[in-house]
């Protein structure tokens, strides 16, 4: 269960009291205030707190340009333009603030975007619950022969059986050990700060993680692509559908440019032109190494 019957008691009662307010509000993200989104096993996003609209970003906009934008003559025209031309600092007006419970394998790599704001919960400070991610066994796959860093075929049967009995077994005896190096039991027990080296990646930590809208897109862009890794994808693919309802004008830019477009180098370039004319291009006469002809030809195919 992501949250406590107290975490939602409190929720509950924090949304049974709204304030009056005079800033803009986006009547799409109120609905996510302080609602949990289950992730995976035991994980959650939900919204803290939000700045800022579609109306934000035009507002920026057209401070920036003035006179200039006058021929973009609606708000999702302009947000188009500036998506298309990757003109970022107007999508830097709107924030947003989650709270995320994740495994502490996935908070490692959400870490690596520097450009967010960060608190996570101590375990210098407090106690960790016994709450770990255990795969569903459709996610339990073996190392891609392809990708050094991705899933290949779904492990079945037996095997699947034994490295799920794996994963529970090491999760718990470390967590009992845990318990026991805290002491208990009247014993002086060690430091929390030094009985957590024990626990596994898989442990569920939480944090507080604020960010505009522009490093916002460059994180889902990136991790709610079809190649992340599923676990992260699966924060991230929840973080999209609240994000749309928030900014749907904005949303709607980045799906288009960003989610669902494409980028060409120049030689990519070049290659298109080569077919446009009618030659036969190939991954031999392209100028491509194998992993650049691999990625062109699935998408604009082999010839």
């Amino acid at each position: 269960m992501p949250l406590t019957p107290e975490q939602q008691a409190e929720i509950e009662e924090q949304r049974a009291h709204p304030q009056p307010t005079l800033r803009a509000v986006a009547p799409g993200m109120e609905k996510h205030l302080y609602t949990a989104h289950q992730v995976l096993d035991h994980g959650l996003v939900r919204v803290i707190d939000y700045m800022g609209d579609d109306n934000a970003i035009t507002q920026a906009a057209r401070v920036s340009y003035g006179r200039g934008t006058k021929s973009v003559s609606n708000d999702e025209g302009l947000i188009r333009y500036l998506m298309r031309h990757w003109h970022s600092t107007p999508f830097e007006m709107c924030e947003v603030k989650f709270h995320v419970k994740l495994p502490v394998f996935v908070a490692r790599q959400w870490i690596r975007h520097r450009t967010a704001n960060v608190n996570e919960y101590s375990a210098r400070y407090s106690i960790l619950d016994r709450e770990f991610y255990i795969p569903a066994p459709e996610q339990l796959a073996a190392q891609s022969t392809v990708n050094n860093q991705g899933r290949g075929a779904v492990l079945e049967g037996a095997e699947a059986a034994r490295v799920l009995d794996l994963l529970r077994e090491d999760a718990m005896r470390s967590y009992d050990n845990y318990e026991q190096m805290l002491s208990q039991d009247g014993q002086q027990g060690l430091a929390r700060e030094l009985a957590r080296m024990n626990l596994p990646a898989n442990i569920y930590t939480q944090w507080y993680w604020k960010v505009d809208l522009h490093n916002l897109f460059h994180f889902l862009r990136l991790r709610a692509d079809a190649h992340a890794q599923f676990e992260i994808r699966a924060f991230a693919e929840v973080m999209c559908a609240i994000t749309r309802d928030w900014v749907p004008y904005a949303y709607a830019a980045f799906e288009d440019y960003r989610l669902g477009g494409t980028q060409l180098s120049g030689k990519g370039v070049a290659i298109l032109k080569r077919r446009l004319a009618g030659e036969t291009v190939t991954a031999e006469n392209s100028g491509l190494s194998k992993g650049e002809w691999r990625e062109f030809a699935a998408i604009w195919g082999e010839n």
